[in-house]
C-alpha cells in the first residue's frame, strides 16, 4: 500500500480504510477476519482511530475517585488521558496534554492534586479545565480562556465512566440508562477497587475479545472458572439445559422478591446485560463457591445473586455478584499487545483481612487470565503465518464471536465511510 505525500498530509491511512473496508464488505460470513485485522500496524492504527477514538470506551469506576481532586490516568493508543473528579462531584475528562508544549500532566497511574499542574512549566489548570495560571513571563495579552485543557466526552452510569474522544459522540443513552437501573441495588458509588491486576497480552485485541466472547475452550482450559460459572448466560441459548432452564426460574423468583434487574438486554450487538445462576449451590466465583467478602454490596440481602454479566465492547466485560464484582478493561498497546486490566471491587466499608482475603478473592480469574492469555498468545503465533486463513464460526458454541465480528465491521465500514451500495 504505497502512499504518495499529498495523501500523507492530508490522510496517511486513506489507502488503508479503503483496503480494509473493501475486505471487511467482501469477507465471508461467519468467519475469522483476513490476516492485517490481526498483525498489521496499519490495521492496528485504523482500529485506533475509527474504533478506540470514535466509540464510547469503559474508563474505570467512578468509586476510583470518590474525592475531588482524585484522578486516574489511561492511554487510548497514543492519546494520554486524565479523569479527574471537580467540585460537587461532577467527574471531568481532558486530554492529558498542557496547553503550552504538550507536556503530559498527570505521570501516575492515580492520585489525588488540589490542581492539575504541569511538571513541566508549572502551568496550573482548575479541576475544570481552566487555565489559571502560566506565570508573568507570557506576556500581558495572553489569554488564559484560550488554553484551557481540550474536554473529552465523558459518560458517568452506574458507577462506570466511559470515555469518547471524538468531537461528536453516537448515542448511548439507552445503554447507560439501563446500567443505572440494573446496577441500583449496588450502590455503586460506595465500592472500593480491593486488588487490580493488570496483564499485558502478546496478542491483538480482537483476539483478547473474541477469546471471551465464547465458551467453546471452557471446558479444556478453565478448570477453576468452571467450579462457579454456567456456560451459558441465557435460556435461549442453544446448549442451555432444562436443570439449567428450571434453575433459572427458581432464581429469578427469587431476585423478583429482592426487586433485582435480570432480564436479558441487547443493545444492538455492542451491549448486553443479564443476570444468570452460578452452579447450583454456588454464590460467588471464588475456589470453594462461598462469598469472597462477608460484607454485601449497596442494598443486597443475600450473596446468592449468580451474575450480572455486563458486555460492553470494544474493551470491557463484567461480573456483578452479591459479595464482589470483577470488571474486566482491555486496551490496545500494538498490533501484537494488549493490556487487560482486572479490578474486584467490594463495599468500601469491608476490611482486608476480616471481611476478605485478597488472594482467595482473585484466585479464580487469576488463574482464568493467565490460561487466556496462553490461548490468545497461540491464536497470534498461529494468526502470523503464511498457512493462516479466515476459518469458520460454531454458530452454536460461538455467536457471542459472530456477533463481535460483525458490530466490529461494521463500525469500521461505517467510521471509514465505506458503507455497502
Amino acid at each position: 500500500m504505497n502512499l504518495n505525500t499529498s495523501q500523507m498530509l492530508e490522510d496517511p491511512l486513506a489507502n488503508v480504510r479503503s483496503a480494509a473496508a473493501a475486505m471487511l464488505l467482501n469477507r465471508r460470513p461467519n468467519y475469522s477476519l483476513e490476516q492485517p485485522f490481526y498483525n498489521d500496524d496499519r490495521i492496528y492504527q485504523l482500529d485506533i482511530q475509527e474504533i478506540f477514538e470514535k466509540e464510547w470506551i469503559f474508563a474505570g469506576m467512578t468509586c476510583e475517585i470518590p474525592n475531588k481532586g482524585n484522578f486516574i490516568t489511561l492511554n487510548i493508543g497514543d492519546n494520554p488521558i486524565v479523569i479527574v473528579r471537580g467540585a460537587e462531584g461532577v467527574v471531568h475528562a481532558f486530554f492529558n496534554v498542557c496547553r503550552h508544549r504538550g507536556s503530559r500532566l498527570c505521570v501516575t497511574e492515580k492520585g489525588k492534586v488540589a490542581k492539575l499542574v504541569c511538571p513541566y512549566h508549572k502551568w496550573t489548570y482548575e479541576l475544570d479545565g481552566r487555565l489559571i495560571f502560566a506565570g508573568s513571563d507570557m506576556g500581558e495579552q495572553f489569554d488564559l480562556n484560550a488554553h484551557s485543557l481540550k474536554p473529552v466526552n465523558v459518560k458517568v452510569a452506574g458507577g462506570y465512566i466511559f470515555i469518547c474522544l471524538a468531537e461528536q459522540a453516537p448515542e448511548f443513552e439507552a445503554f447507560t440508562e439501563a446500567l443505572k437501573h440494573y446496577l441500583e441495588p449496588y450502590d455503586t458509588e460506595n465500592l472500593k477497587v480491593a486488588v487490580q491486576s493488570d496483564i499485558v497480552e502478546d496478542a491483538n485485541w480482537k483476539l483478547v475479545i473474541e477469546n471471551n466472547r465464547e465458551c467453546y475452550h471452557c471446558n479444556g482450559s478453565h478448570p477453576e472458572l468452571l467450579n462457579s460459572l454456567q456456560q451459558f448466560d441465557d435460556t435461549d441459548d442453544p446448549l442451555a439445559t432444562p436443570e439449567y432452564k428450571a434453575l433459572v426460574a427458581r432464581k429469578q423468583q427469587d431476585w423478583d422478591d429482592m426487586r433485582v434487574p435480570y432480564a436479558l438486554q441487547y443493545f444492538g450487538k455492542r451491549n448486553r446485560m443479564t443476570r444468570t445462576p452460578l452452579l447450583e449451590g454456588v454464590v460467588s466465583m471464588t475456589m470453594d463457591g462461598k462469598p469472597a467478602c462477608q460484607k454485601l454490596m449497596g442494598r443486597i440481602t443475600s450473596p446468592d445473586m449468580g451474575s450480572l454479566r455486563i458486555l460492553h465492547l470494544p474493551n470491557s466485560w463484567n461480573h456483578w455478584q452479591g459479595d464482589h464484582t470483577i470488571v474486566f478493561r482491555v486496551l490496545p498497546l500494538g498490533p501484537q499487545k494488549t493490556l487487560v486490566t482486572t479490578k474486584w471491587l467490594v463495599h468500601k466499608d469491608a476490611v482486608e483481612g476480616v471481611d476478605y482475603d485478597p488472594e482467595n478473592m482473585r484466585k479464580v480469574w487469576d488463574a482464568t487470565n493467565d490460561q487466556d492469555r496462553v490461548l490468545a498468545e497461540e491464536n497470534q503465533r498461529g494468526i502470523n503465518s503464511i498457512a493462516y486463513q479466515p476459518g469458520p464460526y460454531s454458530e452454536t458454541f460461538e455467536f457471542g464471536v459472530i456477533d463481535f465480528i460483525n458490530w466490529y465491521s461494521d463500525r469500521i465500514i461505517e467510521n471509514t465511510g465505506h458503507k455497502p451500495a
